[in-house]
């Protein structure tokens, strides 16, 4: 019986480990013809220390009679965002789908984070999501005004850091926090087009996980690896899949067996005096409205 997503070809970034891996092989699974990107770097984006991942990966997905090709382009470079997109194309003829998974952290508390450390996490995480898309979407347009029919998907990759913030991540926090609002601008603005965009805050062990909450990334349920990457995997594939093309501009959020769409920013009560506020009328108002809305998530790590 073939896969759901037999004919599609996807790109999956930073697929040489974790979370991407388990996304390419899955997907190949499905029947899909997978580009597999991956710079090599390390968890905190040291170059060459992961070197060959994405040869690995291909060679796993043909040895299971898949289709697939390596690729090392850096996502956060702009020529090389097409490489990318022309890789699929003139390898499998066509492209269905871009997965935004690659990136790193480099975790620090605000008042010790470095200017550099800043600028390095949010490119790879915003720039990095928009170079490859970017250029996707172009190929899209023209399949489009060509008369072609577009039947096209961007997913990317936020986090709870990103949705509800996390101590000792401001920098990764706010490229993924970046990367919902990305997600809802392009499902609204590329829906004319046939593209759909969705994203994932996906709680799985991968590297970057693995090394600030190891003991709790490793934690089973009834022999149920509740943290496998692999969890996460089906989601992508259907989502890749022509049966997701009426989902678009949602956030799912994963944890082993669990499944939810994240409600966003929602507007709280209100109080509408009709006529302009005195600073010293705003203390009772503003404590009024705090204790009516729905509370909050807290930001991971807070006490």
């Amino acid at each position: 019986m073939p896969g759901i997503c037999e004919g599609r070809v996807a790109i999956v970034t930073g697929a040489g480990n974790g979370l991407g891996r388990a996304y390419a092989l899955g997907l190949a699974a499905e029947g899909a013809k997978v580009v597999v990107n991956d710079l090599g770097v390390g968890t905190h984006g040291e170059t060459g220390a992961t070197r060959g991942a994405a040869e690995q990966v291909v060679d796993e997905i043909r040895a299971r009679g898949g289709e697939a090709v390596a690729n090392t382009d850096d996502v956060t470079d702009w020529d090389a965002g097409k490489r990318i997109v022309d890789c699929a194309i003139d390898s499998f003829g066509a492209l269905h789908a871009v997965v935004n998974n690659a990136g790193f952290v480099r975790d620090r508390m605000f008042v010790s984070c470095t200017p550099e450390e800043w600028d390095a996490v949010l490119r790879v995480h915003l720039r990095g999501h928009f170079c490859t898309s970017r250029h996707a979407v172009d190929y899209w347009r023209g399949q489009q005004k060509a008369g072609r029919p577009v039947d096209a998907r961007i997913i990317n990759t936020t986090s709870g850091a990103g949705l509800q913030g996390s101590v000792g991540q401001s920098a990764y926090s706010t490229a993924k926090g970046g990367i919902a609002t990305l997600t809802l601008v392009q499902a609204a603005e590329l829906a004319r087009y046939g593209i759909t965009a969705n994203a994932l805050a996906p709680n799985a062990r991968t590297r970057m996980t693995q090394t600030a909450f190891a003991e709790e990334m490793n934690r089973h349920e009834d022999g149920f690896d509740i943290y496998a990457p692999e969890n996460t995997a089906p989601l992508v594939a259907w989502l890749v899949s022509a049966q997701s093309a009426d989902v678009s501009g949602q956030v799912f959020e994963l944890k082993g067996g669990i499944i939810s769409l994240s409600q966003g920013w929602t507007d709280s009560p209100k109080v509408d005096k009709k006529a302009r506020w005195t600073a010293d009328e705003l203390g009772p108002v503003v404590r009024r409205l705090l204790g009516e809305r729905e509370p909050a998530k807290p930001v991971y790590g807070a006490a």
